[in-house]
């Protein structure tokens, strides 16, 4: 009981200042509440607050963000996912593989830090801040490296709302086409919906369903990531961790509240209920992170992000739309 009543103070602050970020997030669904919370917690990191809310403030932006991406999982059908077909899990092997690999090349030739590299690398690929926000733990990312991933990401999802609609029309691209490029190579959630219901209905549906497929890569990459930090840490002669210690167990949580929302009578309104208490829990966790973000720090450097989440950007569009016109009619 000590233990949880010292971490209340943090925990309360997090979620104050994620409220108004919550409310103006969804009026704003392109600008997003995850991006809001970091700006109001960025706000408020000049802020010498007593020392009793840190334990709290640090819990939020660690153990409870990855407990929401359990949340998020109530809110997931596998049967909806799995209806995609063949052919959204071909693109989406092409798709990923790309981007990680332009991650990696640009990465190394910006000479950026490994973990900002990580993050922008996921989040491109698969589903903005939500991969951001399951790799984080994982790979141990400092709270730094998360605000500038987030940022970078959002930075591109605003333009790609306004963007992708206009150059489907002046590729003169079908619903079906246009909805699978919106899904596989459009970051979150909020601006895949955005740009693809305003291409038409047909195409904004298909496009959410892809998103969705899309969103599971979560649970292999998020694997993968702790086998390769467990690997580096033995290799570099820094602490050893077991598997067991820096394992994603909340990736199975994510998992099993998947199989409950698809095959248990969970009412759709209690799944949605628990979603939208994890989406919440999201941005209390990016508050606390800009709360305990060096802004000097995030400035410094800050073109180099930039710069990488447009080239992996670029090389998953084009990858995407490339494979669609080349491989797919070969299935």
């Amino acid at each position: 009981m000590r233990r949880i009543k010292n971490k209340l103070p943090g925990i309360a602050l997090s979620a104050i200042i994620a409220l108004p970020a919550w409310l103006i997030g969804n009026h704003f669904p392109i600008i997003g509440s995850p991006v809001l919370g970091i700006l109001f917690g960025l706000m408020l990191s000049f802020w010498k607050r007593p020392a009793g809310f840190q334990e709290g403030v640090s819990y939020t932006s660690k153990k409870l963000l990855q407990y929401s991406i359990i949340l998020l999982g109530f809110d997931m059908n596998l049967f909806q996912v799995f209806q995609t077909g063949r052919q959204t899990l071909f693109l989406m092997v092409f798709t990923l593989t790309a981007t990680f690999l332009a991650a990696f090349y640009f990465g190394r030739l910006l000479k950026i830090d490994r973990d900002t590299n990580i993050l922008i690398g996921v989040g491109t690929a698969i589903c903005g801040g939500s991969a951001i926000a399951a790799a984080a733990p994982v790979i141990r990312a400092r709270e730094e490296d998360v605000a500038r991933s987030i940022s970078t990401i959002f930075f591109f999802n605003v333009i790609a709302a306004f963007l992708f609609p206009f150059l489907g029309h002046v590729l003169h691209m079908t619903d079906y086409h246009f909805g699978l490029w919106a899904g596989t190579a459009i970051n979150d959630t909020s601006s895949v919906v955005a740009a693809s219901y305003s291409f038409s209905n047909e195409a904004g549906n298909l496009a959410v369903i892809v998103k969705l497929t899309r969103t599971l890569m979560i649970i292999p990459v998020t694997l993968v990531l702790a086998l390769l930090t467990v690997k580096r840490d033995s290799h570099t002669g820094g602490a050893k961790y077991r598997i067991s210690s820096i394992f994603p167990w909340f990736v199975l949580g994510f998992i099993a509240a998947s199989v409950i929302s698809t095959f248990l009578p969970l009412p759709t309104e209690a799944g949605f209920f628990l979603a939208k208490v994890g989406k919440y829990v999201i941005v209390m966790a990016m508050a606390a992170i800009g709360l305990n973000t060096n802004l000097p720090s995030l400035v410094k450097n800050g073109w180099k992000p930039i710069v990488l989440g447009l080239s992996c950007w670029a090389v998953l569009a084009a990858t995407s739309l490339i494979v669609q016109l080349w491989f797919l009619p070969l299935l």
